[in-house]
């Protein structure tokens, strides 16, 4: 979605908005929500896939964002997309625990990754093993 998309669904809902304020309520809820969460701008790089430096550009509303890290950003933070440039979005208890399942399950996934991996490995090791003698 472009800003001119963005500016018009706002324009469309009653809301005038320019960009400098659009980037000011995305780095505002950004913030917001993270720290709701509890969770630092390093933590939220990682889970974005960002660097510090981004997420600190972001937040200080110094640097506008692509779709596809609009997109990084919302999931990380559990939240739609269009919550992002919603002013003065509200975490609710449900939201907080709906994130942290979704947290949980992302956990469980790369632990089952990661334990095929292994797996995967110490039988081909094997199987080269037996080839060779």
């Amino acid at each position: 979605m472009s800003i001119l998309n963005i500016t018009v669904v706002f324009y469309l809902r009653g809301y005038i908005i320019d960009t400098i304020q659009l980037r000011k309520v995305l780095s505002a809820n950004i913030k917001d929500r993270r720290k709701k969460l509890g969770i630092s701008q390093e933590k939220l790089a990682e889970m974005a896939n960002l660097s510090v430096q981004m997420v600190n550009s972001i937040e200080g509303y110094r640097a506008w964002v692509s779709d596809k890290t609009l997109i990084a950003l919302s999931k990380a933070l559990g939240i739609e997309v269009f919550q992002l440039f919603t002013p003065g979005i509200e975490i609710r208890k449900q939201d907080r625990s709906q994130l942290l399942s979704h947290w949980l399950i992302q956990l469980q996934q790369n632990i089952k990754k990661d334990i095929n991996a292994d797996v995967d490995s110490h039988f081909e090791r094997l199987f080269n093993m037996n080839l060779q003698n």
